[in-house]
């Protein structure tokens, strides 16, 4: 088996404070991690290379300090990691990155002389939320897409992927190559051993630039992205709810539903 994952490394969301003023997100002092959606999807493609073998490759977009994120990867599954990282690549949206990924994944591919049988990414980043590159990548690539992946199995030159609705269990199967989103799985993404992330730190991790990564400006980074945005701002909660206290409940439900219809919600 020959799997690639897809990592993006992001500030720890439970850490983020918002500018009151600038209503700007305050990155300093905001640890990075790895987008928790991703490590399901390595965690995924893992347990697939414990029963099949192979190889697992994980590839990141970002600045270079998203080395660190890979060498994570490394110390928990992944035998080797690839950055794609240029200034030209930088304030490149979904669409955009998907199309720079999905150029260093043809790269990655031609050099190996073999496609990747799969294709594993998180189902959103919890920076960004949209859910939109996993699906693009398969668009870009041409390659069948299963989505929302908690457990899969491999069998036969296929993989079978359950993925959960509103009424129970969907059961999807995809022929090699294809490309799978995962969400939160059944099983916790396994710890590294000390070994592993001793190894895992003199890991050497190429950096793939502009110059490797080939695509035309149109397509890449602000001057390829589509999607502009306007403004950002924090939303004003407002606090002008009553609080009834210190008299017996039946008194206190019929002083709510006298305040409710005053207010017009009840007629």
């Amino acid at each position: 088996m020959n799997i690639l994952v897809c990592i993006k490394q992001v500030p720890d969301t439970t850490s983020i404070k918002i500018d009151p003023v600038k209503h700007t997100l305050i990155r300093a002092g905001v640890p990075s991690i790895v987008n928790p959606y991703d490590g399901y999807a390595l965690e995924m493609a893992a347990r697939i290379k414990d029963k099949t073998g192979g190889k697992i490759t994980a590839l990141s977009m970002g600045p270079e300090m998203a080395k660190d994120a890979l060498k994570e990867c490394i110390s928990v599954g992944a035998d080797e990691a690839f950055l794609v990282s240029d200034r030209v690549f930088g304030g490149s949206d979904t669409l955009a990155t998907s199309c720079i990924i999905a150029t260093a994944i043809k790269l990655l591919e031609e050099r190996n002389g073999a496609p990747f049988d799969l294709i594993f990414c998180g189902k959103q980043a919890i920076d960004g939320d949209t859910g939109q590159v996993g699906p693009e990548l398969s668009e870009q690539l041409s390659r069948p897409l299963i989505t929302y992946a908690f457990e899969s199995e491999v069998c036969d030159g296929a993989i079978k992927v359950r993925r959960e609705n509103d009424e129970g269990y969907d059961i999807v199967t995809a022929r090699f190559p294809a490309v799978i989103t995962v969400e939160k799985t059944p099983y916790e993404p396994r710890y590294p051993s000390i070994k592993s992330k001793m190894a895992a730190r003199k890991a050497v991790i190429p950096t793939l630039t502009s110059e490797d990564v080939i695509v035309d400006e149109g397509r890449r980074g602000l001057k390829g992205s589509p999607t502009k945005v306007k403004s950002t701002y924090t939303a004003e909660i407002q606090k002008n709810g009553q609080t009834i206290s210190d008299v017996e409940g039946a008194v206190a439900g019929n002083m709510i539903v006298e305040l409710l219809y005053n207010d017009g919600v009840l007629k």
